[in-house]
């Protein structure tokens, strides 16, 4: 999967779109999470903490193999 910059995930998920019409792949799949920045799970033998970190969304999209995704932070 890759990790885009959020305007670049933009254009790709335009084209995307743009190539969902002209073939016959029809279906996009577009996820959102909350995402903590944690890139590894928690250690089994250590209790999970609620760290307090900066708000942050995942979104991820997928369209046949393609697969793309962007890390965006919450504004308040």
């Amino acid at each position: 999967m890759t990790l885009l910059d959020n305007d670049h995930f933009l254009v790709e998920l335009a084209k995307l779109f743009q190539k969902c019409r002209t073939s016959n792949q029809h279906t996009i799949t577009i996820t959102l999470k909350h995402y903590d920045g944690r890139t590894k799970p928690y250690p089994k033998n250590e209790a999970q903490q609620s760290l307090k970190g900066e708000d942050l969304c995942l979104f991820r999209v997928k369209l046949g193999d393609k697969k793309i995704s962007t890390v965006v932070r919450i504004k308040k």
